[in-house]
């Protein structure tokens, strides 16, 4: 394999077999490479001569005798990578700038289109800024002044690209600026985007389990593809190869959380050795939303992104928007793009995803980098950390408190709870809590935050009182901290299980003329195209009645309340019935319903009670969300908890109904989908099920 999994070198600042993370010996690093040696003698024998820099007059090449990348000056386009013999693994059918490049989406003012503008990136000056036997590190930027205003976004571009000596791949890093007096705009989405050989690269891995060979960007077009109900949906009716006749190509399909989005790419296997193409991401640090904010990965192309910012499965709440008078800067990446290839044998497919997820385990132990030659990237010694301990006390579970178990903490810009996941313009940090609820979060930059928690299996979030202040060096022991989660009274009964998703409802078969066929039998069974429409099939005239008792959520509660089409093709809303029995009712007290939202797609939910035909709803969100989740076969957007009082007297004994109806309804992508809904009784000294009949 022509990958090292241990990279050796960090440039200016280490020699060829230095490691500055105290996880990684010397020791180490030499076993591995004498086990590679053995395993794969391609990695024993590569050339692992100095780096060399080639400056010519329209391009410059970065060599270290693994692969060569050729970028073009000034404009900081990737117009080739050479690699195990193939002279370039990027689309030679496209052109120059079409390759791998930056991007980003702005809007301002005078922005006429619809979607804001899209921006390549194109530089305008190119600077070596490190040149050594052990790292190259070139700088391809775009400085903005008064009389580019309208034209190209109001921001400075500083485009990185690294190399190290014997690493199998390069580095690539942004840092965007804002300064004080520039013009007000809009910043939608940011990537890196690299379009690879189609003639090269047909399989496509993002985990263990989602990956499969992929149709061809032909099979998309008019004679071969049939467009569904948005563009990036395609229908192969007629495509160059016969077994993806009849399926679905939709990118949003292959979507992720950012937690979870550490490495992706291509295989080839029609190259001699076969080759994999990776994009690696070592930290969510830079990335806007959150650790549970999604964004595409790879998809047919064959294409391969970075996402740093967008607003896919949120809206317009992550837009970033500044103000004419709004000083900002901030550094998106590095990500690495790892190169591997195999020559002695065996399952590729399977072995280069492998050693693809070796290499991202390394990176992600590597960081923050200490390589990375811009001021603005802080390595480790010039950020600071936090421990502690998260416990949870809630009386109607237990009288004493509760470890954190897997519990979510994290850094982000101080706000209101649960403000972490709209933030955009700043870096948030975020870290597991153990099985007893201890938890550290390393490589903070210096500021000012706050510190959130979201605990798997209960609702709402947690906010640590007090701002975090952290400084280069700094160690803080924030010390125990008790989460108590939302509750009045005890629970009379529940649906679903909180975690933010609406996965263990009632996920129906897709149609089989719209299926993807990776994900069948899958436990991703909600990304299939067209389970908006399953709905209609499954209730034609009347909508979901939920018996609490006799009902299982997992067969019969809907994963998504959606729009219904009529036969004159306009859409209307639903309403839903939760049914139960109470035996006693306080009509002195008030009772408390608590309804957790996965996501919403412009929707308003109104809530009554016993009374359908009451003109008046008890309980209305008004119009929320912007998600489109629905669309982009999400299974959760931002998440939303409302905590709606029920009077007693609007109860009775004996049987009870809630009504959920969801209004405004004008397309099929309409709607909510539920993470978790509980009623609880009046307050009361202990956590039992007073006045439920099950």
């Amino acid at each position: 394999m022509s990958s090292f999994h241990v990279r050796s070198g960090r440039g200016p600042k280490g020699d060829v077999f230095s490691v500055s993370k105290t996880w990684l010996s010397v020791e180490l690093c030499f076993i591995i490479l004498l086990i590679q040696a053995v395993t794969f003698p391609a990695a024993a024998a590569q050339n692992i001569s100095g780096l060399q820099l080639h400056i010519r007059e329209q391009d410059v090449v970065m060599d270290n005798g693994i692969l060569q990348v050729t970028l073009s000056k000034p404009e900081g386009m990737v117009t080739g990578i050479q690699y195990k013999g193939v002279d370039n693994l990027l689309e030679i059918l496209n052109e120059d700038s079409n390759r791998g490049y930056w991007d980003l989406v702005w809007d301002a003012p005078e922005i006429k289109r619809k979607k804001g503008e899209f921006d390549r990136m194109e530089t305008t000056n190119f600077t070596v800024i490190v040149e050594t036997e052990n790292q190259i590190e070139l700088s391809f930027t775009r400085m903005w002044d008064p009389s580019l205003e309208g034209k190209v976004v109001p921001l400075n571009i500083d485009k990185r690209f690294v190399m190290l000596r014997n690493s199998p791949g390069f580095y690539s890093y942004g840092i965007y600026e804002h300064l004080k007096d520039w013009p007000a705009f809009d910043l939608t989405n940011t990537r890196i985007v690299f379009k690879l050989r189609k003639d090269k690269f047909h399989y496509m891995a993002m985990s263990d389990n989602r990956q499969r060979y992929m149709p061809l960007p032909d099979d998309r077009t008019a004679e071969r593809g049939q467009p569904l109900a948005y563009p990036e949906a395609v229908l192969l009716v007629n495509p160059v190869e016969p077994e993806f006749k009849g399926e679905v190509d939709d990118k949003y399909q292959y979507s992720i959380e950012n937690k979870d989005n550490r490495v992706h790419g291509w295989i080839s296997t029609v190259t001699d050795p076969p080759m994999g193409f990776w994009q690696i991401t070592p930290s969510e640090e830079f990335k806007s939303g959150g650790p549970l904010k999604q964004c595409l990965t790879s998809h047919v192309g064959p294409i391969t992104l970075a996402i740093f910012h967008s607003t896919h499965y949120s809206g317009a709440d992550l837009i970033l928007k500044f103000g004419p008078n709004e000083p900002w800067k901030k550094v998106f990446g590095p990500v690495f793009i790892h190169l591997n290839s195999l020559v002695n044998g065996g399952d590729p497919l399977k072995r280069l995803w492998e050693d693809a997820k070796q290499q991202m385990e390394v990176e992600v132990q590597s960081w923050p980098y200490d390589f990375p030659a811009s001021k603005d990237f802080l390595p480790l010694d010039q950020r600071g950390s936090v421990s502690g301990r998260l416990l949870v006390h809630d009386r109607y579970i237990c009288d004493e408190d509760l470890p954190g178990n897997g519990t979510l903490v994290g850094l982000a810009a101080p706000g209101d709870v649960g403000s972490w996941q709209f933030e955009c313009k700043g870096y948030q940090f975020w870290t597991k809590a153990d099985e007893k609820g201890y938890f550290s979060v390393t490589g903070i930059r210096p500021g000012t935050y706050n510190l959130f928690a979201y605990v798997p299996g209960l609702i709402g979030d947690y906010r640590y009182d007090a701002e975090v202040t952290i400084s280069p060096g700094s160690d803080k022991d924030v010390g125990t901290l008790v989460y108590e989660p939302p509750r009045s009274g005890p629970t009379l009964w529940e649906i679903g299980i909180p975690d933010r998703t609406a996965a263990e409802f009632f996920v129906p078969d897709p149609n089989p003329m719209y299926i993807n066929k990776l994900y069948l039998n899958h436990t991703d069974r909600f990304r299939q195209y067209g389970l908006w429409e399953r709905y209609a099939d499954l209730y034609p005239h009347n909508d979901m009645v939920y018996t609490v008792g006799v009902s299982d959520y997992r067969k019969d509660f809907f994963f998504a309340q959606v729009t219904r089409k009529t036969d004159n093709n306009t859409y209307q809303g639903s309403t839903w019935q939760i049914k139960f029995e109470l035996d006693i009712v306080d009509k002195n007290n008030t009772y408390k319903l608590r309804i957790a939202l996965a996501t919403a797609h412009v929707s308003d939910l109104q809530v009554r009670i016993n009374d359908l035909r009451a003109s008046n709803p008890h309980f209305s969100t008004g119009p929320i969300g912007n998600d489109n989740t629905i669309a982009r076969h999400g299974i959760h957007g931002l998440y939303r908890l409302y905590n709606v009082d029920v009077p007693g007297v609007q109860l009775v004994e004996g049987n009870n109904t809630i009504f959920l109806t969801r209004t405004l309804s004008t397309s099929p992508f309409q709607g909510i989908m539920y993470d978790y809904i509980r009623l609880e009784g009046p307050p009361s000294s202990k956590g039992n099920n007073l006045g439920f009949s099950s």
